[in-house]
């Protein structure tokens, strides 16, 4: 790991010094040589206590000044700090600087700024944090802080959460407040304090056996570790995280987080994203039940134009059914259209097979589009491609492209045909057809613009559809799809 990437992850985790020292953290890196200029990276301030610095500090510099303190823990390798009380902006602030060391060698400075006039009555709570930011601050200043990150940082809880202080022989010493809470929540009696950390976990929660390597290991604070105990409705995520002494363990500290009301709410989120899905997987059942007997309709009919108009019903159907089963295996509400795309050519080729031999091909990439847009732009690709086989291509044989481009928020979609061309004095607008009617009044609806004109080298048509797609540009691959 580069010296850059270790303070990203620091700094990933900084607010747990934060909270626990009651102060505002800010970082210096050195932009110029030997430490004769620093910037100022990042700030953070306390959840626990008032702020200390009411302005943001991001981008300021600090020129050289051999009696500054963050120069000074730089150049020493030592923590610097003011004397009691210094006066800051008519607050009486406490400072110190701590070298950030990896190797022996400073690569940063850490300033914390403790803001006295808002600190809080000292009392149990006050001195275990406050001696828990005191082993932090000495690990990170001997190159061990930042720990091992909890996996899902939108769970991982804070110092305000819940604490356990836990000494090297795995006794409970400490417990805030709101740890007791979320412990007896799951069903733990009494007082908490003076219990044995490992024995009392594994009474709330049979199985803790098998996280990581070792129970021992684990739940002794010689490694972090993330786990979560659920019992009688209710549940918490546990981060131990193991401190130590210059030589010797100091015991961990274990935060804890109630995740009683989160994780009902996520279970009943699963609960309707799987109705959702559900809900898509039947409609396009019904729509392909609806396909089918459209296609066994059309096989009863002897009239060549009630079967042609059954099976561009039954067209439009499928293609609208294409897109509720892409929806049904996805948990979000937006479609990869590519492979929607290649479903529509796979069924254009196989409608014109009876009639021709047609090649389709997708070059390029839709991206991403959202739900609502993608039945629409289903069609309109469907009856395109349909009109392109019917009527640009000579007997129904022939090569139809489609080739989408994304720039920025708009959509430019080009369908061309190598076949005999628009006839004289083609203007659109003009026309019956059902499928055009069809087209403009979906293009209409997702405001967009649709043209149709012969290709510049006079080989065929080309439609071009532009669409504004709102959400980010996607990623472009390349891609040619054959039918």
């Amino acid at each position: 790991m580069t010296d850059e990437e270790w303070l990203d992850e620091f700094v990933s985790q900084w607010h747990l010094l934060a909270d626990l020292s009651f102060s505002d953290l800010v970082l210096w890196k050195p932009i110029g040589i030997e430490g004769e200029i620093f910037e100022c990276t990042a700030q953070v301030r306390p959840v626990t206590g008032p702020t200390a610095l009411e302005d943001d500090i991001v981008g300021e510099r600090i020129e050289y000044d051999p009696e500054h303190q963050v120069t000074v823990a730089y150049m020493t390798h030592e923590i610097s700090e003011t004397s009691n009380n210094a006066i800051s902006a008519g607050i009486p602030v406490d400072v110190w600087a701590i070298p950030v060391l990896r190797r022996d060698n400073p690569i940063a400075v850490i300033e914390r700024h403790t803001n006295q006039m808002g600190m809080r009555a000292t009392g149990a709570l006050e001195e275990n944090f406050l001696e828990a930011a005191e082993i932090l601050t000495q690990m990170l200043l001997r190159g061990e802080f930042p720990l091992v990150p909890p996996s899902d940082k939108a769970l991982a809880p804070r110092p305000a959460d819940g604490v356990l202080r836990v000494q090297p022989d795995g006794v409970i010493s400490y417990a805030s407040p709101n740890a007791i809470t979320a412990f007896r929540r799951l069903g733990a009696l009494g007082d908490i304090e003076g219990e044995h950390f490992r024995e009392l976990t594994r009474r709330l929660r049979q199985g803790v056996e098998s996280v990581g390597q070792t129970v021992n290991a684990d739940l002794d604070g010689r490694l972090s570790l993330e786990f979560d105990v659920e019992t009688r409705g209710s549940s918490m995520r546990c981060v131990v995280l193991p401190l130590w002494f210059e030589y010797t363990s100091a015991g961990m500290l274990v935060l804890c987080r109630d995740t009683t009301d989160l994780t009902r709410r996520d279970r009943m989120l699963l609960t309707k994203d799987a109705t959702i899905r559900e809900i898509h997987h039947r409609v396009k059942n019904n729509l392909q039940t609806v396909a089918a007997l459209l296609r066994m309709q059309s096989r009863r009919l002897t009239s060549e134009e009630g079967k042609e108009a059954l099976r561009d019903a039954m067209r439009r159907v499928s293609s609208i059914a294409m897109v509720h089963e892409t929806l049904s295996y996805s948990l979000v509400e937006e479609v990869e259209f590519d492979e929607l795309c290649d479903k529509i050519l796979d069924m254009v080729g196989d409608l014109a097979a009876s009639n021709g031999t047609v090649r389709a091909v997708r070059r390029g990439s839709f991206g991403v589009v959202p739900a609502d847009m993608a039945t629409s732009l289903s069609m309109i690709v469907t009856e395109l491609c349909q009109n392109a086989v019917e009527h640009g291509l000579s007997s129904s044989s022939g090569m139809v492209e489609i080739v989408p481009n994304r720039d920025g928020g708009i959509l430019e979609v080009e369908i061309l045909d190598a076949g005999r061309g628009l006839p004289e004095g083609f203007r659109l607008g003009n026309q019956k057809s059902l499928g055009l009617s069809i087209i403009s009044t979906l293009i209409h609806d997702l405001h967009g613009t649709l043209s149709l004109s012969n290709r510049e080298d006079g080989q065929g048509t080309v439609a071009r559809i532009r669409l504004p797609v709102p959400g980010p540009d996607p990623r472009v691959v390349a891609g040619v799809r054959g039918v």
